[in-house]
Parts: structure tokens; C-alpha cells; sequence
């Protein structure tokens, strides 16, 4: 594709620059990186999920310096990480063992552990709260503080999956342990058909928006229609590495938030007396793309003639850094491609009024 330089050239582009750091100086009030971890959580999680890079403090000051576009913020994000080393590669996290913060269900009303509805909008009245202009934000974290050192803590409990109740009765298919290495899809490119691995790990990272909008596709008939979510828990997992010196050892690194979803759906035509699952599992909390990714991994390991159910169709062009940057590639010049396409109109005229 033919480029001509723009206008002005180097000059017209440092100007440009500059103009970005005048657009971000509207307040003499920094937002310091703190503050948009804490008081912008969802939309930081959200970042780290696409950019498959967890760190909160990276993903606020990339939301910081892009002023709070999520699409550059992510392209900020992959590219340092791209720079990174990988030392280590983590035990394989069991989420049995989750911290969980909050659980629930919509198949059953009652699951073994009990539902946790922990911090969830889902039950509010959805009305601006305009008293929130003038809060103290000292005071509030003031109270919740106090609040937090009068409660009594409290036996942290883990749960079982709901879903493996059902695997005993044989309801939902139960398989061996994989011992494969999975695909890497930051060190390979995607072949088709893709492994489920590979599919997991590029929907994880995909734009929340696709991936939704795919799955509520789903939802209005283009697809295996309506899954039932069988368990969403969001919490802690801790992560470990092995020990240089003695592999049978581990070594804990820390712990991250994640939300994993599994969702129920019919089996395939052949097989009526079992259902199917798909899964998801995100950074942090965001569950809407949690919830989306296991319809689509459902979708996929089903496979049709739907958009949904077509690998290369879904994980081609869900990835949020390529989708951004091939729409917004839009926007450099074409004046050569696309004074041909004019010309070829003028020519096609002149023929016809001839």
C-alpha cells in the first residue's frame, strides 16, 4: 500500500505530540497512578486482561499516558511487555485452591460452599449518585479502614467446582490429565485448526467488546443459543515456580486476581444424555468477558457453520492490539490508492456517457 508523507512532515508531527501533553494539562490535580488503581479497578483489570500482562501500576500509567483510552492503553502495555524476559514458567494453578472473593451460580440455588455475592453492580439501582461530586475520599477510606480492623476474620474457605458433582454422575465429560505443553501463542503463530490452548489464551486477551458482542450473537439464535452459567468465582490464586536446586520444591512469587467461568450448554446431537462446558477465565474482575469467552470456547469446540463456531473467524480478528490497529491504520494517508480508485470511477463514467 503506497504512503506519501503528510503535510508539514517532522515539524507538523512534534507539534502534534506536544498537543497531546496540552490535552492531558486540563487540571492542575495530577491523577496519581494510586488513584487510578483504586478508584478505577474495573477499567485497570480490563486492560490487563487484553494486554496479557498483569500489573496493575503498568496498566494505570499506560491509562494515564494514553488519557484513558483502553485500546492504546493496551498496545502501550503488550509492547513493554514484548520487551521482558521470560525467566520463569509458573506451576500449573489448580483454581479449586482459589481465595474466592466472590461465587455464584445460576443452575443451582444451592452449591456446596454456599453462593458469595461479594462486590458485584448487578444489584444496584443503576442511578448516578450525584453526592458522589463532593465525597471525601479520606473519609471514606477512613470508615472502610475501621470498618475492615472491626470485623472479625473469618476461615477462608475453598471450594470444589460446581461442576464436579456432575462429572461424578457422569452428567459432563470428564478427561485425563493433558501433561502437554500448551500453545504459546506471544512465541507462535496461530495454525487452524488451533488447539483448544491456544484458543483459551487468544480469547483471554481479545477485545472485551468482540468477544461480547459474539456471544450475545450466540444468544439470539446464531449459535448453541442459551448456556447456563453453571459457576462464576472471582478471588485470589497464588502463584508458585519450581526451585532451581529441587524440582519436586516450590517457591511462592505472589498471587492474582483472576474471574473463571464455567458454562453449560447442550452436547452435541450425537450425545442427548450428557451437557457440555465451556470455560473462561480472565485477570481481575471482569466478569461479562469471563462469561462471553466460555460461550465462545463452547461455540468453538462445538464448531458449525456460524461465524462463532469458526476458529480462524473468531481468534483472527478478536485480538484487540491487531483489530485497533488495522482500523486505525485507516487514518494514514491513501492518497495514491486512493486516487486510482477515482480515477477508475472517472474512466468507468466517461465510457458510460459516451
Amino acid at each position: 500500500m503506497a504512503y506519501v508523507a503528510v503535510s508539514g512532515g517532522e515539524e507538523a508531527i512534534e507539534e502534534s505530540i506536544a498537543l497531546l501533553k496540552y490535552y492531558r494539562s486540563g487540571s492542575k490535580k495530577d491523577l496519581e497512578l494510586e488513584t487510578i488503581q483504586n478508584k478505577m479497578a474495573l477499567l485497570v483489570d480490563k486492560v490487563m486482561s487484553e494486554a496479557g500482562l498483569y500489573s496493575k501500576e503498568y496498566a494505570a500509567l499506560a491509562l494515564k499516558q494514553c488519557e484513558g483510552s483502553t485500546e492504546e492503553a493496551v498496545f502501550l502495555l503488550r509492547a513493554y511487555r514484548s520487551t521482558l524476559k521470560r525467566t520463569y514458567y509458573t506451576n500449573i494453578v489448580n483454581t479449586k485452591d482459589m481465595r474466592i472473593i466472590r461465587r455464584i451460580s445460576a443452575a443451582f440455588k444451592d452449591i456446596q460452599g454456599g453462593q458469595i455475592l461479594g462486590a458485584t453492580y448487578d444489584y444496584t439501582h443503576r442511578l448516578i449518585d450525584f453526592d458522589l461530586e463532593h465525597e471525601d475520599a479520606a473519609a471514606l477510606y477512613e470508615e472502610s479502614e475501621k470498618k475492615l480492623a472491626e470485623e472479625t476474620p473469618e476461615k477462608v474457605h475453598f471450594c470444589n467446582r460446581v461442576s464436579d458433582g456432575l462429572k461424578e454422575e457422569g452428567l459432563i465429560d470428564t478427561f485425563e490429565e493433558n501433561n502437554e505443553a500448551p500453545f504459546d501463542v506471544t512465541e507462535n503463530l496461530l495454525e487452524f485448526p488451533s488447539p483448544r490452548s491456544a484458543r483459551l489464551q487468544t480469547l483471554t486477551r481479545a477485545d472485551t467488546g468482540f468477544i461480547s458482542g459474539l456471544a450475545y450473537s450466540v444468544l439470539r439464535g446464531f449459535g448453541q443459543v442459551h448456556p447456563t452459567v453453571g459457576e462464576l468465582r472471582t478471588g485470589y490464586v497464588e502463584l508458585e515456580i519450581p526451585y532451581l536446586l529441587d524440582n519436586e520444591e516450590s517457591i511462592y512469587i505472589g498471587e492474582i486476581l483472576i474471574t473463571e467461568v464455567e458454562a453449560f450448554n447442550q452436547a452435541d446431537d450425537k450425545d442427548q444424555l450428557k451437557l457440555a462446558c465451556g470455560y473462561g477465565a480472565v485477570y481481575g474482575r471482569n466478569e461479562n468477558k469471563a462469561i462471553a469467552m466460555a460461550v465462545i470456547d463452547r461455540e468453538l469446540d462445538h464448531g458449525g457453520d456460524y461465524p462463532t463456531q469458526s476458529d480462524e473467524f473468531v481468534l483472527m480478528h478478536g485480538d484487540c492490539l491487531e483489530m485497533n490497529g488495522f482500523i486505525s491504520h485507516l487514518k494514514l494517508p491513501h492518497y495514491v490508492t486512493f486516487q486510482s480508485k477515482l480515477d477508475a470511477v472517472r474512466k468507468t463514467r466517461r465510457k458510460d456517457n459516451e
